[in-house]
C-alpha cells in the first residue's frame, strides 16, 4: 500500500494513498463535515500547528530518540545506536520543555488551545506521555508536573481512550492496569 512501509496509511477512493498522521487529518478535516481536529478557523488552526509542532519537536522526538539510544527496546537487529550521552541529553531537552507546556496548562486550560475539546496537538502531547511511561524511557512527564498529570488524566477518561486500550496490551503498565 504505502512504498515507505508506514503506518498509519489512509486509501482513497481514487486508488492514491495517504501517509503522515497530520497529513491524513488534515484531508480528513478539509473533506468532511463536523468537527476540526486541527483547529476550524485560520487562527485555530495555526494555533494547533504551533503546538503540535512544539510538542513534536522538543518533545515527543526527544523521548523517542532517548528510547532507541539508551537501549535495545526494539531488539540488537533493530537498535543498531547506543549513545547514552545523546539519550540523556534527550531526555533532557524532553523534560525542559514539558516544562514550557506544563506552564502554558497552569492557567487552567483544560487543552493546549483552551477550547472544550482537545484537537491535533493534544493528540500528540498524549502520545508524548504515553511513550514517556514506557518503563525504559524512565521520563514519566506526568508524574513530573502538575498541569500535565491533570492534562493526562482527563484523556485517560475519554471513551476513545479507554476503548483504543480496552485489549490492555499497550506495554505501559499505568495504561494495562487501569481499574
Amino acid at each position: 500500500m504505502n512504498a515507505w512501509g508506514e503506518t498509519p496509511t489512509l486509501a482513497l477512493a481514487d486508488g492514491s494513498y495517504l501517509s503522515e498522521t497530520s497529513a491524513i487529518a488534515r484531508y480528513l478535516d478539509d473533506t468532511f463535515e463536523g468537527r476540526k481536529i486541527m483547529g476550524g478557523t485560520a487562527h485555530e488552526r495555526g494555533l494547533d500547528q504551533m503546538w503540535d509542532s512544539r510538542v513534536w519537536v522538543h518533545i515527543l522526538y526527544p523521548i523517542v530518540t532517548a528510547f532507541h539510544v539508551l537501549h535495545q527496546g526494539l531488539g540488537p537487529k533493530l537498535e543498531l545506536t547506543s549513545n547514552p550521552a545523546w539519550g540523556e541529553h534527550s531526555r533532557k531537552v524532553a523534560l525542559a520543555h514539558a516544562g514550557l507546556v506544563d506552564r502554558h496548562l497552569s492557567d487552567g486550560r483544560a487543552w493546549l488551545l483552551g477550547g472544550d475539546q482537545p484537537t491535533f496537538s493534544d493528540i500528540t502531547l498524549a502520545t508524548a506521555i504515553a511513550f514517556s511511561k514506557f518503563p525504559v524511557n524512565a521520563t514519566p512527564l506526568d508524574e513530573r508536573f502538575e498541569h500535565l498529570d491533570a492534562f493526562w488524566q482527563r484523556w485517560q477518561s475519554r471513551p476513545t481512550f479507554i476503548a483504543a486500550y480496552a485489549d490492555r496490551s499497550s506495554g505501559v503498565p499505568e495504561i494495562d492496569n487501569r481499574t
